[in-house]
C-alpha cells in the first residue's frame, strides 16, 4: 500500500485523502461477501441479538482497512502518519464492534452463538497473516476470510434459537457460495485483463460447492431449496466463463445479484424448514 503522505495532494484535500486511504475497503466484493451471511442469518432467524452480530460483521470488515494499515507498517518496522491515523481509526471501530458484542451477549438467551465464530478465528488470523505481509490478493487468504465470515451467518441463526444442525447448514451454504464465488471471479478478471488462466478450477469449484451443500440437504441441515440455488449459481458460473469476456464491473454486479439471490432463496427456505 502506497504512503499517503508521498500520494496525496498538497492543500485542504490531504487530511480527507488520507483518511479514505486508511479507512475505506477497497475490496468492492467484500461488501457483498460479508453481508451475505449477516443477511442469510437474519432471514433464517431474526433476532435483536442477531442484528447486533450482523452489525459486528460489517464492522469488522471495515475495520480490517485501518488494522492492516498498522499491521504492514509494523511488519516492515516504521511508523508512518498514516500509521498513527490508522490505529486511531481501528480503535474506534474496535470499541463499536465491542459493543455490539455486549449487545449481541445482553440480548441473547442462547450463548452458543460464539462457538461458530470462535472457529472462524484461525481463518481471520490466516487472512491477517497474508495482509500484514501485503499478500492479501491471493486465493488462500480471500478464502480464508470469506469462510471464516460466514461464521456470521451460524452465530446469527444460534442467537435467535435455531438448532445447531441448522446454524451448521447456514453456514455451509455461505461457505460453499463464497469458495465458489472468488475462484469464478479471479478466472473472469484474469480473462478481462488479458492475463494467463485456467477454467478447471473455477469448474471445480462450482460443482464442489453443490456437492457440499447437498451433503448438507442428506443430513437435513439445507432445505432442499438452497441446494437448487446454488445449482442455479454454479450453471451460471460454467456459463460464465464461456461467454465473450466482459468488464470487471459488470462481473462484480453479476456476482451481487447472484449472492443476493442464494441467500434469499436459502434464507427465506430455512425459515420456512424451522417453522
Amino acid at each position: 500500500m502506497s504512503d499517503v503522505a508521498a500520494a496525496a495532494p498538497a492543500g485542504h484535500g490531504r487530511p480527507a485523502a488520507a483518511w479514505r486511504e486508511v479507512a475505506l475497503p477497497r475490496e468492492h466484493g467484500g461488501w457483498s461477501l460479508t453481508a451475505e451471511p449477516a443477511v442469510l442469518g437474519l432471514l433464517a432467524a431474526w433476532s435483536g441479538s442477531g442484528a447486533a452480530l450482523a452489525g459486528a460483521a460489517m464492522v469488522a470488515f471495515v475495520t480490517r482497512t485501518p488494522l492492516k494499515v498498522v499491521l504492514v507498517d509494523r511488519f516492515r518496522h516504521r511508523w508512518l502518519p498514516r500509521t498513527g491515523l490508522a490505529l486511531r481509526i481501528a480503535l474506534a471501530e474496535l470499541a463499536v464492534l465491542a459493543a455490539l458484542a455486549v449487545v449481541a451477549v445482553a440480548g441473547s438467551g442462547d450463548r452458543r452463538f460464539w462457538l461458530p465464530l470462535a472457529l472462524a478465528v484461525p481463518l481471520v488470523a490466516v487472512e491477517l497473516w497474508f495482509d500484514m505481509r501485503s499478500r492479501s490478493r491471493r486465493l488462500a487468504p480471500e478464502l480464508a476470510g470469506a469462510v471464516g465470515i460466514g461464521s456470521v451467518a451460524a452465530a446469527i441463526a444460534l442467537a435467535g434459537g435455531s438448532p445447531g444442525r441448522v446454524a451448521a447448514g447456514l453456514w455451509c451454504v455461505i461457505a460453499a457460495r463464497a469458495a465458489a464465488a472468488i475462484p469464478y471471479v479471479r478466472v473472469q478478471l484474469a480473462r478481462a485483463r488479458s492475463r494467463p488462466h485456467r477454467r478447471w478450477p473455477s469448474d471445480l469449484a462450482q460443482a464442489g460447492a453443490v456437492v457440499a451443500v447437498a451433503l448438507g440437504w442428506a443430513m437435513g441441515a439445507v432445505p432442499l431449496a438452497a441446494v437448487a440455488v446454488l445449482a442455479l449459481s454454479g450453471a451460471v458460473g460454467l456459463v460464465g466463463l464461456r461467454l465473450p469476456i466482459r468488464p470487471a464491473p459488470l462481473i462484480g454486479a453479476e456476482q451481487s445479484v447472484v449472492g443476493l439471490t442464494v441467500v434469499l432463496v436459502a434464507g427465506l427456505a430455512t425459515r420456512l424448514m424451522l417453522s
